[in-house]
């Protein structure tokens, strides 16, 4: 079936049907705009569940309406969801299981060069392991790319999408991170672990077009990555959360705050979105929940200056989304999820603002 009927044979007004994301009626094929699953959180150093975090955002999607004040017509670009690997999820919990009995010998007050030999084995097979992911991430997201795909990746943990901006970063000159997070994920090899959640932007930070990374909600950071941010020469940019509440509680607005923030990118931006940088209140389940952060309108409200300053989101993911006991979380990343699409494909030129 051809994507204009696909598009004439669905009804965006009724029943949203399960089975694909956001009840589309669209494949990988026919979308524009394409989403890679990754269920692994190999790493997590506090709550897991993120690894059923694409299953969980997928079950809720279908229960969200499509029109938008700005972009009506955005679910006809068509976004899809590739099948999630089940096998990557089961070999992500094998490894977790494992990972919990040295995240426990850490806790006792252990430093990770004191390791006795099966731990320093562990340790070398979950950072092979993550290694793979990334180089097998990379490569289906540049054969998406290469077919003019705008590509988003659904966590997993915040680990999950080193091999999309990987991908991206061999496209372009130059990009940027906007990265909107609780976390400031500026660890080197946290807890010995290469491929950490906690070291995702240390280790993007290796690439070398990425020219600035803007870090906004971050709120629960180390002394040794408030340092690199320090010592950055403007390479890393950080809108802490404390600094964003003290601004608005001196009278600036939120517009003015995002003018800020969007001022520093390049043209191309990659939007990195731990679902932790919102208030716990929208993530409760989330694996390190801390208290504060942005509403949902106010981050999508960003992501939105973000394209109407012209600039264009090149790439981007949605990470550390872990269902409760309802589908509350799924709901939440879901609706995150579809938002942020929409803007990326626009911004992309896949539909007209």
């Amino acid at each position: 079936m051809t994507k204009a009927e696909q598009i004439a044979q669905f009804d965006p007004n009724g029943v949203g049907q399960q089975g694909s994301l956001f009840g589309l009626p669209f494949t990988p094929q026919t979308a524009e705009v394409i989403i890679i699953p990754v269920p692994w959180e190999v790493t997590v150093s506090y709550g897991a569940g993120t690894v059923n975090g694409p299953e969980a955002v997928l079950a809720a999607s279908p229960q969200i309406d499509y029109h938008l004040q700005d972009l009506p017509q955005a679910w006809k670009m068509g976004i899809a969801m590739e099948p999630i690997p089940q096998a990557l999820a089961h070999q992500s919990n094998i490894l977790r299981k494992r990972t919990e009995t040295y995240i426990t010998w850490l806790e006792a007050g252990n430093l990770p060069d004191q390791a006795p030999e099966d731990y320093r084995m562990l340790l070398q097979e979950v950072n092979d392991s993550s290694l793979a992911l990334c180089n097998n991430l990379t490569k289906k997201a540049e054969g998406h790319l290469d077919g003019g795909k705008v590509v988003g990746l659904l966590g997993g943990d915040h680990s999950t999408p080193l091999g999309l901006m990987t991908a991206i970063s061999h496209r372009y000159e130059e990009f940027g991170i906007l990265q909107i997070d609780a976390h400031a994920d500026l660890r080197i090899a946290y807890e010995g672990f290469t491929y950490s959640h906690a070291s995702i932007m240390t280790n993007a930070l290796k690439l070398g077009p990425l020219s600035k990374l803007v870090q906004v909600g971050v709120r629960d950071y180390a002394e040794s990555e408030h340092e690199v941010v320090a010592t950055s020469a403007g390479r890393i940019e950080s809108f802490y959360d404390q600094i964003l509440q003290e601004n608005r509680f001196q009278g600036m607005t939120w517009h003015q705050q995002c003018e800020s923030i969007v001022a520093p990118l390049p043209e191309h931006v990659y939007v990195s979105f731990d679902i932790d940088g919102l208030d716990p209140t929208l993530c409760p389940n989330t694996g390190t929940p801390v208290p504060g952060g942005l509403s949902m309108e106010e981050a999508l409200y960003l992501i939105k200056q973000v394209v109407k300053s012209g600039r264009k989101i090149v790439g981007f993911d949605v990470s550390e989304v872990a269902p409760g006991q309802d589908e509350w979380d799924g709901n939440v990343g879901a609706r995150v999820l579809y938002r942020l699409a929409c803007w990326a494909g626009a911004s992309m030129g896949k539909m007209e603002m």
